[in-house]
């Protein structure tokens, strides 16, 4: 066959993906289209009263159809459009996700110019809108969305002018945005208003106060909290503890940390440590050089009955290597493996990427190959990193035969289509033509496709 062929297959394939991809664009456009136009359409039809206008409108709401018609309405008219949005909101058969708040921040520009929420909440005065507590959480979740502290703040105050009291979940939202920007005074402030409205901080309130003590500094405020907490009958679990501990593990010492591990250990129950809480600790141990150490955390992580995850190790690994502790790094892979608790595959990984980072490559190919020779599964991490630091050395011709090595096992993984470009651009660079025509087909096969830097060369020596 000749040397064209690959690149006539790419375009092929290339050709035949667009198709595909236009034609499920096209159907799902077309199955929201109808319902976007209409609520469109009557957003046009009486702009005076947005909200009555669209109760008349009978279309099926979903998400393409808000982004459908939000995009229609992001270029010339961002108040219609986020009063259109606020009101789907509202509807009892759907909820905006995450993505959509987003979307919406992202298309009417929310963050260059916070004015058009407020503008919104003034449109809904200046009409004497029946707005509900619903409709401003809305409003607030933008503000959050945006991370905008201030405007939440005048927000909630708004509320009032509308008749409508801010209920706990409001309070979260702009108590978590003010803590986030490290104004804990504002947080706090807001803390005890709630009392005085006859609320009540509930386990969201002190998780984010907690949070944004510690994350100030102020490790002892955030410690009185706890006293607080039970006061209010909100009782300490593993996430309010788990997040005073990762304070105590930036901030705070080791001996500290140490000490609120062994309440947590000592309470149990709802508010014993979990592989997260042990995993902070051994980070905060490793990120101080006190590797060592940080292998005695894992042996109270057995004694409690808690199995480490492939963080928990990969941290280890990574903290022993930074240190040159490279055979404690080895005998560490082994026992876990051995265990049972963290797969073969996802340890001698872990470790490869570590040997890898501190210039060890010599160990880190050996140690790879002997996977592959054991039938030991590298990730897809492992894989690619590996594969490019050898044709970063020009040894090009290695790293294709090491990945046949790799596809003989037959396993699934997604190794970076930046590598495969490597390759193949090293492989025709290097004149190395058989092996270049059958990477490019295993390129075809995997639905891989050429990354721009590397094509043109790619297709001239081809």
């Amino acid at each position: 066959m000749s040397l064209s062929s690959p690149s006539r297959f790419f375009s092929l394939r290339i050709h035949a993906k667009i198709h595909s991809i236009s034609t499920l664009r096209f159907a799902s456009a077309s199955a929201s289209a109808s319902a976007s136009e209409e609520f469109y359409a009557h957003l046009h039809e009486n702009r005076g009263n947005v909200e009555k206008t669209l109760a008349t409108v009978n279309g099926k709401l979903d998400s393409t159809c808000v982004r459908e018609v939000l995009h229609r309405c992001s270029p010339n008219q961002p108040l219609l459009g986020i009063r259109f949005f606020i009101r789907a909101g509202l509807q009892s058969n759907y909820r905006h996700s995450a993505y959509m708040y987003g979307k919406a921040c992202e298309l009417f520009k929310i963050k260059q110019d916070p004015g058009v929420l407020l503008d919104v909440v003034e449109a809904y005065k200046a009409e004497k809108c029946l707005v509900s507590v619903k409709a401003f959480k809305v409003v607030l979740n933008l503000c959050k969305e945006a991370s905008f502290a201030n405007e939440a703040l005048w927000v909630l105050r708004k509320m009032s002018e509308f008749n409508i009291r801010a209920d706990t979940t409001a309070y979260n939202v702009v108590i978590r945005l003010f803590c986030e920007k490290g104004d804990m005074d504002m947080a706090e402030k807001l803390m005890r208003e709630m009392g005085l409205v006859d609320l009540f901080p509930d386990m969201i309130t002190f998780v984010s106060m907690i949070k944004g003590l510690c994350n100030a500094g102020k490790l002892e405020d955030a410690c009185g909290l706890f006293k607080v907490m039970r006061e209010c009958g909100c009782l300490p679990n593993t996430v309010v503890y788990s997040a005073l501990l990762e304070g105590v593990c930036r901030f705070g010492s080791v001996e500290r940390a140490l000490e609120l591990l062994g309440e947590m250990e000592k309470e149990g129950r709802d508010c014993g440590p979990n592989v997260v809480t042990y995993t902070s600790v051994i980070q905060s141990f490793c990120e101080r050089g006190k590797s060592m150490e940080a292998l005695g955390i894992l042996d109270r992580m057995k004694a409690c009955g808690c199995a480490p995850n492939r963080v928990t190790v990969s941290t280890l690994i990574k903290g022993l290597c930074s240190e040159e502790l490279f055979d404690e790094a080895s005998k560490l892979v082994d026992q876990i493996v051995a265990t049972g608790a963290v797969s073969a595959g996802d340890c001698y990984s872990s470790l490869v990427l570590s040997l890898v980072a501190n210039k060890r490559l010599v160990e880190a190919e050996k140690l790879f190959r002997k996977m592959l020779a054991s039938g030991v599964k590298p990730d897809s991490v492992a894989c690619s990193i590996m594969i490019k630091e050898i044709c970063l050395e020009g040894r090009v011709l290695d790293g294709f035969y090491l990945n046949e090595e790799i596809e003989k096992m037959r396993f699934s993984f997604l190794m970076d289509s930046n590598i495969f470009s490597i390759l193949l651009a090293g492989l025709c660079q290097q004149g190395h033509l058989v092996e270049s025509e059958k990477l490019a087909r295993l390129m075809l096969e995997k639905g891989i496709q050429l990354k721009l830097p590397y094509a043109d060369g790619i297709v001239e020596n081809l």
